[in-house]
């Protein structure tokens, strides 16, 4: 390996290999980069590498430590879950900006200052949105649009923080920071955009549904968890954060329960995880970190296990509306059991991933006192394991049988799946396995009486509340109207606002140039005739107002000089 390489590069510039290579052997580069990226991550272990002065700046490429370390493992398993997932695909562009988007995300992670990390930051948006026109449709490519101006524009708020904090400071390292100043602020705007704060998180539920099938996936994995680590690394203890993390449990799930469409409903319920990990980041105890850290990792797994079989079904029946599906135990029995286990997971269902990871953040609130908070994601847990932990596989495979027919999902698909399946059910019986990543000393005991108790109660509570919502008929889902989301705003009122605005400002401007170059033409007529120019500016076309102000200042410079 080489030594002090950011692992993101091994990815990034392996991607260059993709478009030169086809079949078996394009095959093997695309798996084997993410286990050259996971080798040199342990290869090189704690520490910093590639520190140098760039225009009087302290660059530091790479720095390996143990929170980044456990954002960097998951990542590369991530990857590697990915490209398995993707073997299916002939497209290559698809392949070359996944491992572009995936680079640049570990990358991010192992940066160790703010410069390095706004490169790494805009290359995810760049790339990640290929994924998404890669469906090659009308709508893609529209939500494309807008998730690259709002994905940019993330990135244009760090710039400018980033700026501003060197001004401050004289310093860009990548650090806690805290919300101090306006450029602090700045930038933990940029990063909640990422996070997908309330009011800003509209970009996710409106891109992630119309990428491609293994471009959604990829995409569930990385943009919003590297928003999550660059919070815990430079916020943690940020008591704002603790109520826009409570907010983000909850209102996603009014919204998840209403959807039709399953993998919107899956990109709901990711905003909701998010919530869990903010708060975690907020409260800022060594508990609460770590459980965001073993969250993020379990959250990657069992979400993506939820779109991968979501995607196969995509893949093999050509919809994925809840109204439309149904029956399909029948005929992909696999991916049955599979989507089973990552709602199990989501669900924090005992022996799961979900489980020993989302209950650090909740015992952290708790041991801090928090009552309000810790009620709030007790409320959101329930309604989570409502959408998409009893939902997503009834309406998938069970319900009513649609009569749809279809084979298993191709055997690359089926083994990705394989793998997180067996990642979510690991972590839950050997959660040492993944404390011992942990950013901290782990001293939490996941199987306690009273955790067991209480989420077997949570999940009766779940399953009371779908009967519930059957038997009043807010299922079946197509029986709703159109879901509006808050970015109904962004599209309706304040449109018309600044349509308004425009209109006002045109009108007010035509106002200003017609009486200003009127009054200045009689000023410029009266002084040019005391000095014999009167006939001439009587000839002065007023046709173009633009030429008339010019002459206008010009009349004024030439009154001044002569006076």
């Amino acid at each position: 390996m080489i030594e002090g390489l950011n692992p993101g590069f091994i990815l990034i510039f392996g991607a260059l290999l993709v478009p030169i290579t086809s079949g078996v052997v394009r095959s093997f580069v695309i798996l084997a980069l993410p286990v050259l990226a996971f080798t040199q991550l342990y290869y090189l272990g704690l520490g910093t590498w590639g520190q140098y002065e760039f225009l009087g700046l302290s660059i530091e490429m790479t720095r390996i430590d143990p929170l980044s370390r456990i954002f960097g493992t998951i990542f590369c398993i991530a990857s590697f879950i990915g490209m398995i997932y993707s073997l299916h695909v002939k497209d290559t562009i698809q392949h070359f900006v996944a491992l572009i988007y995936m680079g640049s995300a570990l990358g991010a992670v192992f940066a160790g200052d703010l410069v390095t990390l706004f490169i790494f930051w805009e290359l995810t948006a760049i790339s990640s949105v290929f994924l998404i026109w890669a469906s090659r449709t009308e709508r893609a490519y529209k939500a494309g649009m807008r998730y690259l101006i709002i994905q940019v524009t993330s990135g244009v708020i760090l710039l400018g923080g980033l700026i501003l904090y060197y001004q401050d400071t004289g310093s860009i390292a990548f650090e806690y920071l805290g919300l101090s100043s306006i450029a602090t602020g700045l930038i933990l705007v940029a990063f909640g955009i990422k996070a997908c704060f309330p009011f800003l998180h509209n970009w996710m539920q409106d891109a992630y549904p119309e990428a491609t099938v293994t471009g959604t996936v990829i995409l569930s994995a990385f943009t919003t968890k590297l928003a999550i680590y660059a919070l815990a690394r430079a916020y943690p203890g940020t008591d704002i954060l603790i109520p826009i993390g409570g907010v983000m449990t909850v209102f996603p799930i009014f919204y998840a329960v209403l959807e039709n469409d399953l993998r919107r409903v899956l990109a709901y319920s990711l905003n909701n995880q998010l919530g869990f990990m903010v708060v975690g980041v907020g409260i800022g105890t060594e508990l609460s970190i770590n459980g965001t850290a073993a969250h993020a990792f379990a959250h990657i797994m069992y979400k993506s296990l939820l779109f991968m079989s979501m995607g196969a079904v995509l893949f093999r029946t050509g919809t994925i509306k809840a109204s439309e599906l149904g029956g399909l135990y029948k005929s992909m029995p696999v991916t049955m059991v599979f989507c089973i286990i990552g709602a199990m997971s989501i669900a924090a269902f005992p022996l799961t991933g979900g489980f020993v990871s989302k209950a650090m953040i909740q015992s952290a609130a708790g041991d801090a006192g928090m009552l309000i908070i810790w009620l709030v994601m007790l409320f959101a847990s329930a309604g989570v394991m409502d959408h998409s932990g009893i939902k997503v596989p009834y309406f998938t495979f069970f319900a009513h049988d649609s009569g749809i027919r279809v084979k298993e999902a191709p055997m690359n698909m089926l083994l990705a799946m394989g793998i997180a399946a067996f990642f979510c059910i690991a972590i839950g019986v050997f959660p040492d396995a993944l404390y011992i990543l942990l950013p901290y000393e782990p001293t939490y005991q996941p199987y306690t009486t009273s955790h067991v108790v209480t989420s077997l109660q949570l999940l009766m509570f779940a399953v009371l509340a779908f009967a519930l919502l059957m038997r009043y008929k807010i299922y079946p889902p197509e029986l709703r109207s159109t879901n509006l989301d808050f970015d109904w705003f962004y599209r309706k009122p304040l449109k018309a606002l600044a349509l308004a605005i425009g209109r006002l400002i045109a009108i007010i401007w035509t106002w200003v140039t017609d009486t200003g170059t009127d009054y200045a033409r009689k000023v410029i007529t009266a002084t040019a005739d005391t000095h014999g120019y009167g006939k001439f500016m009587a000839k002065t076309s007023s046709s173009s107002a633009a030429v008339t102000l010019i002459v206008a200042l010009l009349g004024f410079i030439v009154v001044f000089l002569y006076r």
